[in-house]
């Protein structure tokens, strides 16, 4: 009996599981492919801050040291044990994010950062989509007899629909966007019957269709009139002038660069970027127009090549994963950065409204950059448990 009290107990510890690992089992492809491109980034941020402050580079460098060493440590952590606190993980992501609504700082008309001191803030929208995959993740695998039940579809909309309500006031138009769209590809991964899905599908087509002509009103109150202004301005473009002045100049870099581009750290007087017509938003939401004009086409290529690689590792290690949690959770951060790539890129080339949102592990941010570090690192932990060769 006190030998099953132990082993019970020992379930509990977050290292239990660190004598069982095997080390030809960690995915160290992936490690290196994450190193690469980060790598990518400091290079990428230093040159678009060439000649200026240099404080940007510098921050990222640390950000990327501690976010190395924190995935190093969760990927040892055995993903099991954390998620069985993933009520308490829920509780922590709304709670975060109502602080920043009551005690967070403004800047640029947006309320998503709050001030830890030492000119370092945290924005914690950026952890909510992790704090979003995690709980998902183990709520959805818990109650997975129940997931194409009318009432249970219910509960999980509401549930995932509090903190998108927070993260909307900031307001944060594109990562509310972005974790709507990693919840509901979630729950289509956990099971869900093609019915459901389309019973769904036939409510939310005509829904988002009458929702787009009501913001189109004089007197909407959905959107506030900055976002509707991106909106028209992609619609209507010849009506917009001021408002695409970002992305014109985005795409005028990008299609410079040409083939293998002029090069990082260049000083042509032919670059945008040299002669400041590229937004101060340049080394976060629009540094892929740095990318295509230094490095060209063959150079984006390769940057988008390392991204869909790790995107392949965590679809790997979700096929591999020894349970229906570690799936979730790899296919979720899967599902993340491949719509956090496709937004970005997307914007920055015109295919799609202006939104900010961070080109992972390469953007400046350390919020962007430590939450990506820390979902890998659970990613990480889920290959070291795989259970097929």
């Amino acid at each position: 009996m006190d030998r099953n009290r132990t082993i019970k107990r020992n379930e509990f510890l977050p290292l239990a599981k660190l004598k069982t690992y095997r080390l030809r089992n960690y995915n160290f492809r992936l490690l290196l492919l994450i190193l690469v491109i980060c790598g990518l980034g400091i290079a990428i941020i230093g040159s678009a801050n060439a000649g200026s402050d240099s404080k940007a580079v510098i921050k990222q460098a640390i950000g990327m040291i501690i976010g190395f060493l924190g995935m190093i440590i969760i990927s040892l952590i055995d993903y099991s044990w954390v998620l069985k606190f993933y009520w308490l993980i829920y509780v922590f992501n709304v709670g975060l994010l109502t602080a920043v609504l009551l005690i967070g700082d403004t800047h640029h008309g947006a309320k998503r950062w709050i001030d830890i001191g030492s000119s370092l803030t945290i924005q914690p929208s950026e952890f909510a989509k992790i704090f979003t995959i995690l709980f998902l993740a183990k709520f959805l695998t818990v109650n997975k007899e129940r997931i194409s039940k009318w009432w249970f579809i219910l509960v999980t909309a509401v549930l995932a629909g509090i903190p998108l309500l927070l993260i909307e006031k900031e307001p944060d138009l594109s990562t509310t966007i972005l974790v709507t769209g990693i919840t509901i590809i979630l729950i289509f991964a956990a099971g869900i019957s093609y019915k459901k899905i389309g019973i769904m599908l036939a409510i939310f087509i005509p829904v988002a269709a009458a929702a787009l002509i009501y913001i189109q009103q004089p007197e909407q109150k959905l959107l506030d009139n900055y976002q509707l202004n991106r909106i028209n301005a992609f619609l209507y473009p010849e009506e917009y002038d001021d408002e695409r002045y970002q992305q014109d100049n985005s795409v005028l870099a990008i299609g410079s660069g040409r083939l293998y581009g002029k090069g990082l750290y260049n000083d042509s007087t032919e670059s945008l970027k040299n002669a400041n017509y590229l937004s101060r938003e340049m080394v976060n939401d629009f540094i892929f127009a740095i990318i295509g004009e230094e490095m060209g086409f063959v150079g984006s290529c390769i940057v988008l090549g390392v991204l869909f690689l790790i995107i392949a590792e965590c679809f790997l290690a979700a096929i591999f994963a020894p349970d229906m949690t570690g799936r979730m959770v790899c296919t979720g951060m899967a599902v993340l950065l491949t719509l956090q790539i496709f937004i970005n890129v997307g914007v920055a080339t015109e295919l799609l409204p202006n939104t900010g949102i961070p080109l992972p592990f390469i953007s400046s941010g350390l919020s962007s950059l430590i939450s990506l570090f820390g979902g890998m690192g659970f990613v990480l932990n889920v290959s070291l448990q795989r259970t097929r060769q």
